[in-house]
């Protein structure tokens, strides 16, 4: 979770690197604000996107809906991290519908307020934002998510480039990683695969806890998870390996040498894009089995 240990940890790493892994790869410096262009696929579709509202069970979320221009393809869900919907995962949801993905990216905190969170120059990660951000956050409870979840996901179907013939995917970053098992297992009907990307709060002692809805979900899930994140809580990884053993549900789950909480979202200052890079491609063949 996106939280002050984190927050402090990739302070300390960009002082001692400089924002190395942000210059490396030609997305400028470490300063906040900045954004690096993503790769495009050599094969990228032609896409078209939309800015949409989405009427839920506690009122109407904004959102961003983007596709291949011809066709039907599979849907996917994206619950953003905690600086919300913003440009970068709107260059993110362009960059999967152009791999195929008929790509819906939430507001999360539709219920407290509208994008942006961030002013020009923030990072996403600032005190005052994630501040403001655990506010808003605590009104998506469990039973708010389900409700939530069950509206974006009929939403996606109803959606003339969507193909229902097939099964729907979910990715989430930070914050969104526990709200894509929430999504997989109160919509295992339509949800086949997930992503999760530096995800916090996947394994709590709470009775609530993500990991115990693992024998609901089905299909096949992705789980990135950040080196520091690892070093913080060495046991989650290995309790939800074994949630999905038990359960017999596939799941990659591994933790990324040398990135940083936070690492996948190119707005990030600890932007790792090699990193981020294979986090996609497994992504990618995760969503394949779609």
């Amino acid at each position: 979770m996106c939280d002050e240990l984190t927050a402090a940890d990739n302070d300390r790493f960009l002082a001692t690197t400089g924002g190395i892994s942000r210059r490396a790869f030609g997305a400028g410096t470490a300063a906040a604000g900045l954004m690096a262009l993503l790769p495009r696929a050599a094969n990228a579709m032609p896409v078209k996107g939309r800015d949409v509202t989405i009427t839920t069970p506690d009122g109407v979320c904004d959102a961003y809906f983007v596709a291949p221009a011809r066709g039907k393809h599979p849907g996917v869900l994206v619950w953003p991290d905690i600086g919300g919907l913003r440009p970068a995962f709107r260059q993110m949801a362009d960059r999967l519908a152009e791999s195929g993905y008929a790509v819906l990216t939430v507001n999360p905190f539709y219920r407290s307020a509208k994008p942006p969170y961030t002013k020009e120059g923030e990072a996403p990660d600032a005190p005052e934002i994630r501040s403001r951000a655990m506010e808003y956050r605590k009104l998506l409870t469990p039973d708010a998510t389900i409700g939530d979840a069950t509206a974006f996901i009929k939403f996606i179907d109803a959606q003339k480039e969507t193909d229902r013939k097939r099964g729907i995917g979910t990715t989430g970053y930070c914050m969104g990683g526990p709200l894509v098992m929430r999504t997989a297992a109160a919509v295992n009907g339509r949800v086949r695969a997930g992503g999760s990307f530096h995800g916090g709060g996947l394994v709590t002692p709470n009775p609530d806890s993500p990991h115990l809805l693992v024998p609901q979900m089905k299909g096949r899930y992705l789980f990135a998870v950040a080196e520091n994140d690892d070093q913080r809580a060495p046991q989650d990884k290995e309790t939800l390996r074994a949630a999905f053993v038990a359960a017999k549900v596939p799941a990659e789950i591994e933790v990324y040498a040398g990135a940083n909480h936070g690492w996948c979202p190119p707005d990030s200052r600890v932007y790792n894009q090699a990193q981020a890079e294979k986090a996609w491609a497994r992504l990618l063949a995760t969503f394949s089995t779609l």
